[in-house]
């Protein structure tokens, strides 16, 4: 491999290099250099700082001692400087675009989407944290003579665990609500992409975050992810399914609680009254966005009888017709796989489906000549139910397509997976797509859309089932998990006076209370 240094990007110099190098928290500024590499070239974009176990404990002291006077802070206040990370992201995105397309390999629509995606969460918590924080009075034990109100703590220091495939949207838009909510934030990016999470922490900074607020370690995640999860007080991990199991054991050891977006066989359903058109549009999106290594992407496709046939034909064509290859600008529509690691797994599931009997429509070949990790959009028939493509998350542009006899049989295989994530729906008929959306064990469905629509609408819970996940991210759900809640009950009035009365008059006298306030609307 070439490790002569990446040339970069026009929006990119080596001075950004050494100013982010900066910010990462370490004990000594003379630890060795991890390489990170350009997945466009395989050549090498710069050396990070190659963390320790004590940095994130270094780390997290400094971010518990900053954390009271941050939560002191009235939530406007927090919220206005989140309001300026919204506009500081679109003001700043050339950089941000042209970062996470040299550490990820995405085409450049592809990492726009992650701009979009930390502008609208700013956006949407920057201008509601207020109102999601706000203490909320709840029915007493006795209406007029009790009290009762429900308020909301920051739970400390939050420990967010980030991965690869989107290193924006996946480092910051989790830490959003967390610092919204009071809490201080120690984040440990994927190796892959360092550099995206410390441009993003500049960012946050510029845009007022207190610097021992918001902390950056970075190096091998098998030697600080334990270290990170045993020191804070809650864990936001995104990534595999293997290691989500781990993680969630040792917090849970820790007593400490925890939420995590895992793995995903996602399904697309396509019924018998689709538009094919926008089917076949909407399928390769669904497929193919960030060459399929997306959590929420699709790898299943069930496609009714009656357009099985019309549809596969025009599926596998417009599959094939896809321009795959490495630019910084808009003209190319499919990027690269980030590591030799990912292109490896890719290769030996299509191998594998190969020798059981599969059949390739397209792709299924790598392209070298493009760049070291580029592979084809792929797409199966014929997959065996015990092929590794079939079983397990592949990650990468490859599909399969499976015909289906009714609507009925299509749930059902959709519904056939321990995973249960994310899912799609293609049918005229909104409210048959709205109930089938229903049947499917999936955290979120999304009805003519790949995954954008449940994405992009913020308000909303999303998160997985079963392998896929717990806790969710969105929505008011998202930002309340990073707190603790209080609850606070005045007593104005005693119910009895329990000295000198019987007890037994007390139970009498309750019991008929109890069957009075079952039978009066507002005491209910």
């Amino acid at each position: 491999m070439d490790r002569q240094s990446a040339t970069l990007p026009v929006h990119l110099s080596r001075t950004l290099f050494d100013r982010l190098d900066g910010l990462v928290t370490a004990i000594a500024d003379d630890r060795d250099g991890r390489p990170v590499e350009a997945p466009f070239t395989g050549n090498v974009v710069s050396e990070v700082v190659e963390c320790a176990p004590q940095d994130v404990a270094l780390a997290v002291d400094r971010a518990s001692d900053a954390q009271q006077a941050w939560a002191d802070r009235e939530p406007a206040d927090r919220a206005r400087v989140v309001q300026r990370l919204h506009d500081l992201v679109l003001d700043r995105q050339d950089e941000l675009l042209d970062l996470v397309q040299l550490e990820s390999g995405k085409s450049r629509a592809h990492a726009f989407e992650e701009v979009l995606d930390v502008a609208a969460t700013a956006r949407y918590y920057g201008y509601r944290t207020e109102k999601i924080l706000d203490s909320e009075r709840r029915r007493g034990m006795v209406a007029g003579l009790t009290r009762t109100e429900v308020h909301r703590h920051p739970v400390g220091v939050v420990g967010i665990i980030a991965p690869w495939n989107y290193p924006l949207t996946l480092a910051i838009s989790d830490a959003i609500p967390a610092l919204l909510a009071g809490n201080a934030v120690v984040l440990k990016p994927a190796e892959q992409t360092p550099y995206t999470a410390l441009l993003a922490t500049e960012i946050l900074r510029e845009a007022g975050i207190p610097h021992d607020v918001f902390h950056v370690v970075t190096g091998d995640g098998a030697t600080l992810g334990p270290a990170l999860v045993e020191a804070v007080d809650y864990v936001s991990f995104t990534g595999s399914t293997a290691t989500g199991r781990e993680v969630a054991a040792a917090a849970g050891r820790n007593l400490v609680d925890c939420s995590m977006e895992l793995g995903g066989k996602n399904p697309l359903l396509v019924l018998a009254d689709a538009d094919l058109d926008r089917a076949v549009r909407g399928a390769l999106g669904a497929c193919f966005t960030n060459a399929g290594q997306l959590c929420i992407s699709t790898e299943r496709l069930y496609v009714d009888d009656a357009v099985y046939d019309e549809f596969l034909e025009r599926f596998v064509a417009a599959a094939a017709d896809l321009d795959v290859g490495p630019s910084y600008d808009y003209d190319r529509e499919i990027g690269s796989l980030v590591s030799k690691a990912q292109l490896d797994k890719v290769e030996s599931h299509v191998a594998d489906a190969r020798e059981r009997g599969a059949t390739v429509h397209c792709g299924g070949q790598a392209r070298p000549d493009l760049g070291p990790y580029f592979y084809e959009p792929t797409v199966l028939t014929d997959l065996p139910k015990d092929a590794d493509a079939a079983c397990e998350e592949t990650f990468g542009p490859v599909i399969s397509v499976e015909r289906v006899d009714s609507t009925a049989e299509a749930v059902a295989r959709a519904n056939d997976s321990e995973y249960g994530l994310n899912a799609s729906v293609w049918t005229e008929d909104e409210k048959l797509g709205r109930a089938v959306a229903r049947d499917i064990d999936c955290g979120t469905v999304n009805v003519n859309e790949g995954y954008l629509a449940s994405w992009g609408s913020v308000d909303a819970p999303m998160g997985g089932r079963g392998k896929s996940g717990i806790g969710r991210r969105h929505g008011p759900e998202g930002l309340l998990r990073f707190t603790e809640s209080q609850t606070v009950s005045v007593q104005r009035h005693p119910l009895f006076d329990a000295v000198g009365i019987d007890s037994g008059l007390q139970a009498k006298a309750l019991t008929a209370l109890l069957r009075l306030w079952r039978r009066v609307p507002f005491l209910r």
